[in-house]
């Protein structure tokens, strides 16, 4: 489609690697005139031409940002996705802060366009889902905690923004689990664990996205109208197990109760943030996406596969060596002591 003139452009979550990362890609465009940046924190890295404002979307200040630099795009991309903050505060971020957001979107009259970062967490994982879930599919059980049920919340608050400026173009992004050089997440620091738990009886499928991919797709989101909600992921899956082989990860089978206490151990000797719920079950049952639709109306594909993307994040974080024995060794012991 057409270019749809993105003049102003804000960006939430910026000093995140996803935010700064979007911003330094759009701020490349002559077409836009000023990239504005918001987060509740400074970056740290270099934004370049991208102006940053330190702003709390919960608050009614991100409305007269908007307001006073006539924002006429806004690309969403502040989650909190991490296990590790304190539940209520991730949710006010991403709910309560979200809604504040569009709030003051709908009562700009320079807005245009909405570019909403959101999940394949949002279907769920269940071990009655369909093989593949596109846009239309329901999940089989809704989640109920954490973010996954944060963006099904911040799916519903854009659907009634679009029914009440429906002059807006509104992309919803539901992506698969970012991987590349500069990931850093739950789903990152699992695989770099020095023995990693899995769930007995249980080999799920994954897929996930190229942050360079990624990153396109939100570009080409911003700067060409392309209104609907789509899936976004590699081509193809991977096995669990087939994953933790090519990343040289010892790993160990384990009822899904005991892997709390795994999490545990995690978090004495390699950093981890603890297993939230949704990870669990994403760990247990798995999730697979249809890209169909992007494609199509992209007409575009993503230069890296579910493979070739774990790939490259398994050679950029120095990956496939094995954890050394007596590292096991008391990683054992304290499962014993649980």
């Amino acid at each position: 489609m057409p270019s749809a003139a993105a003049r102003v452009v804000l960006v939430t979550g910026v000093s995140r690697f996803l935010g700064a990362r979007v911003a330094n890609t759009l701020q490349a465009d002559p077409g836009i005139e000023r990239v504005i940046g918001v987060d509740t924190v400074p970056p740290t890295a270099p934004l370049g031409r991208t102006e940053f404002v330190r702003v709390d979307i919960r608050t009614p200040s991100i409305a007269k940002i908007i307001s006073s630099a006539e924002v006429d795009t806004v690309v969403h991309l502040n989650m909190v996705t991490s296990p590790s903050a304190p539940r209520a505060k991730a949710k006010e971020f991403n709910v309560i802060g979200t809604m504040q957001l569009l709030a003051a979107c709908q009562r700009s009259p320079d807005m245009r366009k909405l570019v909403v970062r959101s999940s394949a967490a949002v279907y769920g994982s269940s071990p009655m889902d369909p093989a593949v879930f596109t846009e239309t599919d329901e999940p089989v059980e809704a989640p109920t905690s954490g973010y996954a049920k944060d963006a099904v919340e911040v799916e519903g608050y854009v659907r009634g923004l679009l029914r009440r400026r429906s002059d807006l173009t509104v992309s919803v992004l539901r992506f698969a689990n970012f991987l590349g050089p500069g990931v850093d997440s739950p789903l990152t620091r699992y695989l770099r664990l020095p023995v990693v738990p899995t769930v007995l009886g249980f080999d799920p499928r994954l897929q996930f996205v190229h942050e360079d991919d990624g990153i396109e797709v939100l570009r080409r989101m911003t700067v060409e109208r392309h209104p609907g909600t789509f899936n976004v992921a590699g081509d193809g899956v991977l096995l669990l197990s087939q994953a933790l082989r090519r990343a040289g990860r010892p790993y160990v089978p384990m009822p899904a109760p005991s892997m709390s206490v795994m999490g545990d151990a995690g978090r004495r000797f390699a950093g981890l943030s603890g297993f939230s719920p949704e990870l669990l079950r994403w760990l247990t049952y798995g999730r697979v996406i249809d890209t169909g639709r992007l494609e199509a109306e992209l007409s575009w594909r993503p230069k890296y596969s579910t493979e070739a993307a774990f790939a490259d994040f398994v050679s950029t974080q120095g990956l496939g060596r094995g954890a050394p024995l007596q590292l096991i060794d008391r990683l054992a012991a304290a499962l014993g002591r649980g």
